[in-house]
């Protein structure tokens, strides 16, 4: 009997696994449970899901790690095998305190070798962006060109800057996207295995980080 029942245990730990899988990056499944009763309770959408902001999360994965696998897939010449990661990216995750912010973003990214392709996008900003060249850090640095950043650090600390992204903005001026394109050193590469190269975003109101999500393989 105790066997049996481990196994029926075991059995329904993997259908629950499946199933989240299946909400997460199924963006027909994961749309359709975060309009229902029970989504709204148990999944937590990037983004205000209205009619006219509607942008289901497993959409926006899919997408951003198509568009992030695509160049390597077409240039990858030495036939490296494509590792891929997500960042979701949230104002929870901001150090050392939280902003007061709807936003919500996605990353998905892709790795060959040491060559490392980014994709990302964002809604809701409370504000514009911090534009680093009125209102740079000290001391200034010129190789922070946007306020959409790859720094290496822990989930606990705010680490050094690695990289910016370029980013586009939409008509609301509150949201957009983001791209990259970068080869990672030694350093960077063995942080971004270890869980420790995260994306961040800074905006006028919250120039320390409106959201942040550390780059997770998938």
């Amino acid at each position: 009997m105790f066997k049996e029942l481990k196994n029926l245990r075991s059995g329904l730990i993997a259908l629950a696994t499946c199933l989240f899988v299946m909400v997460l990056y199924s963006p027909m499944v994961g749309q359709a449970l975060a309009q229902s009763p029970l989504g709204s309770a148990t999944v937590s959408a990037p983004w205000p899901t209205t009619p006219d902001k509607a942008f289901a999360v497993g959409e926006q994965i899919d997408i951003n790690l198509a568009a992030a696998t695509t160049p390597l897939l077409a240039q990858n010449m030495t036939g490296e095998p494509i590792v891929t990661y997500v960042a979701m990216l949230s104002p929870k995750n901001v150090v050392p305190k939280s902003p007061m912010t709807e936003a919500r973003g996605v990353v998905g990214a892709a790795l060959a070798g040491d060559r490392l392709v980014v994709r990302g996008s964002f809604r809701e900003l409370t504000s514009a962006l911090r534009d680093y060249t009125t209102d740079p850090v000290n001391p200034p640095n010129a190789n922070i060109t946007s306020a959409f950043h790859v720094h290496q650090g822990s989930p606990s600390e705010n680490g050094p800057f690695q990289y910016a992204l370029e980013v586009t903005m939409d008509g609301t001026g509150l949201g957009g996207s983001a791209m990259g394109d970068y080869t990672l050193t030694p350093e960077q590469l063995q942080a971004l295995q270890s869980g420790m190269l995260y994306i961040d975003l800074h905006t006028t109101r919250n120039r320390g980080g409106e959201l942040r999500g550390i780059l997770m393989p998938v």
